[in-house]
């Protein structure tokens, strides 16, 4: 059992119900379960074990017996109930951004419609825009999110990708059949979204290559095997539901340099390497660096490693996360590559939840994991009022915070605690607190959570007025994209870049997988207008503070050094820095 499967459950109980136009309490009963469950730091199955799930906070009696009927049942008879009530691929209609339970409803209602190619049909035939509720502006934007949907489909997230891989690479090297296993392909170079996944080993010494593939292709975790050669292998494996292909790819170990570079991509960094090598009479490939000029047979050069092909080649090592051809090929040729952002450099996260609004720890639970992680400094930044959802902080449960952390500091040398809140920036630009009150915090990240369907023009003046406002630190998850799910707003991102530069706001480079905001294209934009960049993991629980990982790989991707993320600052500069933000903005 997995969290993410039994979660899954009761989202869909959730979505049923409210469908069926049951109670809301009911309804929101199970969505928060859902969330909790997604978000529990171990399997609820171990939790039940340990006589320690039913004293998590949020998950009642009823959660807890239906997760003991799914462990011996394999299944919830509630679910199964309520999944006869309805067509199934009603369900479907949910992923579509903009199609909420009522609609759902209406259009099943009204219209017969079970699927997302019927709604599609409805959209076309103008029908569904003739319902209450719908009309020729939703129906447009429902059009655009299929589409959307349709892209999107047979990707995998960067996160769920990764567990896929840490799966099978840990497996093999149970098995004791290969030297060295190494991840390449998209999933190396950290791309947001992956088609597929894809692994290069080297045996050992007294294994043959087919072994290996044999012993790949018939393991637990396998739902189909698609090819098997001597050398190469490819299945398909489910992850939470979602099928994923896996390629694996033996290689010898004098060729794994050239392997590893050419199978790593992109496409078009590699075509680059190769025209460079060709004006060098030289010829690269797989399986390594060849000198073809005067000489009647290709003499080989190297391969065993990346950095004896680069250096071949007359250029320095290029990180895996730039090579997508955007100037890393000139600046290695120039000896000018930047030295990359890394996990070690962050001093601190600057945007995290607690039970005080939507998140699983308590305050000083987290204020704990901050020092674990040898942090100088965290920043609490629970929902504001208008984040009901969320369970958002009133004025007054603010200042109850506030004062809560001032106090909490003084039994916690180790570590700065900021008082801080994730403030919703309203439809009109207007921040959900009182200046009075934003004035009284040490950090605001100013977010939008609602009304992400307006227009350009709209929507980024809405961040503008935003940034005006000089108790704004920084914008959080600035395009409020979810990977697979929702579509970044339509902004003009250069004139929010320039105001920013000239507010001294930061951007935010939110490390949630399914969200990775702003994006690498984004963060070098940002970089190139003089905006700095914060990266932070928007954690909600312990297992959230992980996923810092995945921010800084995403603003590295952007060329983002040290010197342009706030939070590698110690913490008496980056005091200095927002002390100067306040008085310049």
């Amino acid at each position: 059992m997995t969290n993410a499967t039994v979660s899954k459950i009761f989202g869909q109980m959730a979505d049923i119900l409210e469908i069926l136009g049951e109670d809301r309490f009911r309804v929101n009963s199970y969505r928060r379960s859902a969330r909790i469950l997604a978000e529990l730091p171990s399997e609820a199955d171990q939790l039940l074990r340990a006589g320690t799930l039913s004293k998590t906070p949020g998950v009642g009696k009823a959660t807890v017996k239906k997760i003991e009927e799914y462990l011996e049942k394999g299944r919830i008879e509630a679910h199964q109930e309520l999944l006869g009530k309805i067509p199934v691929s009603l369900l479907d209609l949910l992923s579509v951004q903009g199609m909420g339970p009522k609609g759902v409803k209406n259009a099943y209602d009204q219209l017969q419609v079970t699927s997302i190619p019927e709604l599609k049909a409805a959209i076309e035939d103008g029908s569904l825009a003739t319902l209450s509720g719908f009309g020729p502006k939703k129906c447009d934007g429902l059009r655009k999110a299929i589409l959307f949907l349709e892209k999107a489909s047979g990707r995998m997230r960067l996160d769920q990708a990764r567990g896929v891989a840490d799966q099978v690479m840990t497996f093999l090297k149970e098995q004791a059949l290969v030297q060295r296993i190494e991840i390449a392909g998209s999933l190396r170079r950290w791309v947001e979204t992956i088609g597929d996944v894809d692994i290069l080993a080297t045996p050992q010494d007294d294994v043959a290559p087919q072994a290996i593939i044999d012993t790949f292709t018939r393991a637990d975790f396998v739902v189909d095997c698609l090819a098997a050669g001597p050398t190469q292998g490819s299945v398909l494996v489910h992850h939470s539901g979602t099928p994923i292909q896996v390629d694996l790819r033996i290689v010898e170990a004098s060729s794994f340099g050239a392997a590893w570079q050419y199978f790593t991509g992109s496409k078009d960094h590699t075509m680059r390497l190769r025209d460079i090598a060709l004006s060098k009479g030289m010829r690269l490939n797989e399986y390594g660096l060849y000198r073809t000029a005067d000489a009647s047979e290709p003499v080989f050069v190297t391969g065993q490693t990346e950095e004896a092909i680069y250096q071949g080649l007359g250029l320095d090592p290029v990180d895996p996360k730039l090579r997508q051809d955007r100037g890393e090929v000139e600046a290695a040729q120039a000896h000018t590559l930047p030295r990359l952002v890394t996990l070690e450099d962050i001093r601190g996260d600057l945007h995290m939840h607690t039970t005080a609004s939507d998140g699983r720890c308590e305050l000083e639970e987290m204020v704990t994991f901050g020092i674990e992680r040898g942090y100088e400094y965290i920043c609490i930044t629970d929902h504001s009022a208008s984040s009901i959802i969320a369970n958002g902080l009133s004025g007054e449960r603010l200042i109850q915070q506030i004062k809560a952390i001032r106090r909490l500091n003084e039994g916690y040398p180790e570590i700065s605690v900021l008082a801080g809140s994730e403030v919703d920036i309203l439809s009109d630009g207007r921040l959900d607190y009182e200046d009075g009150l934003l004035a009284e915090l040490d950090f605001v990240v100013a977010s939008v959570h609602s009304g992400m369907n307006n227009a350009r023009d709209r929507g980024t003046a809405r961040l503008l007025k935003a940034m005006d406002n000089p108790s704004v630190t920084c914008i959080g998850h600035p395009t409020t994209r979810m990977l697979g799910r929702r579509e970044a707003m339509d902004l003009d991102m250069i004139a929010i870049l320039r105001h920013a530069a000239e507010t001294h706001t930061a951007m935010e480079v939110n490390s949630n997988p399914m969200r990775l905001d702003l994006n690498d294209l984004h963060c070098r934009m940002a970089i190139d207008h003089g905006v700095k960049l914060i990266i932070n993991t928007d954690a909600h629980n312990e297992g959230g503070l992980d996923r810092l990982e995945y921010g800084v790989a995403t603003a590295a991707k952007g060329w983002a050094t040290k010197e342009d993320v706030l939070n590698t600052l110690p913490w008496e500069k980056l005091k200095e820095w927002m002390q100067m933000k306040q008085s310049r903005s």
